[in-house]
């Protein structure tokens, strides 16, 4: 009776960490590569990399990758830069994806100037962006977000490697001034994370998991930050 109710409690366990963890996957890996393959980046076979940390890394890295937007208000620059101070802290359920993408690109400066090897922090940078276009990682993980989560990282998953081409006709420009890299992009990433806030709500409104079409526009906003970045950052022309 006693081992029975061990592995009763195990199993729970099990169940607990599956349902949890997965929620904060983003994209799957798939569908990452392709958003850093159309952006031109091109290590982008290390964008699903940051995925893989959570293996070993899980508290540290898991709340990287969202924002559970609770009180469903606008996000602003504002928004953006304070979350920047909580990269990396596992004590921050709520999450902070926003600051993640800045954070992640001060770490590349910072290694960069010590001379160390710093593109794996490109590769986080690349990810986060990808996440940033994922509609249920813009909104409240609720009941609707925690059924509908794993069906949507994986809407284009199984054909988006070899559909680059729609996402690159999603692409559009975006200005990122030198002398203001972390202003406009505080700004751009809080205006595509509206984009994607409002698709998740529309979802949940109508009960739906996205369309293909839907999927592609969301990472072409992914894919034409990251290509803004990586021409600051000087990865492409």
């Amino acid at each position: 009776m006693k081992n029975l109710r061990v592995k009763s409690i195990i199993f729970s366990l099990a169940l607990f960490l599956f349902f949890n963890l997965s929620a904060a996957s983003g994209w799957h890996d798939e569908t990452h590569l392709a958003v850093a393959k159309a952006a031109g980046y091109s290590r982008w076979y290390n964008a699903a990399g940051p995925d893989i940390t959570k293996i070993k890394a899980d508290f540290i890295e898991r709340n990287n990758h969202y924002f559970d937007n609770e009180k469903d208000v606008l996000v602003t620059a504002g928004t953006v830069l304070a979350q920047i101070s909580r990269y990396n802290s596992p004590k921050d359920s709520e999450g902070h994806l926003y600051g993640a993408i800045i954070a992640s690109l001060r770490e590349y400066e910072k290694t960069v100037k010590a001379g160390k090897y710093p593109e794996y922090h490109v590769a986080f940078c690349a990810h986060y962006i990808g996440d940033l276009s994922q509609p249920l990682h813009n909104t409240p993980y609720d009941t609707f977000n925690k059924a509908r989560h794993i069906i949507n990282d994986g809407i284009v998953e199984n054909e988006v490697l070899k559909n680059i081409s729609l996402i690159e006709k999603n692409i559009y420009p975006v200005n990122l001034r030198p002398e203001h890299f972390e202003e406009d992009l505080a700004g751009e990433i809080a205006r595509i994370a509206n984009i994607s806030r409002t698709l998740g709500h529309k979802l949940r409104k109508e009960n739906r998991d996205m369309t293909r079409e839907e999927a592609y526009v969301q990472l072409g906003h992914s894919a034409s930050l990251l290509k803004a970045v990586l021409k600051h950052i000087g990865k492409i022309d």
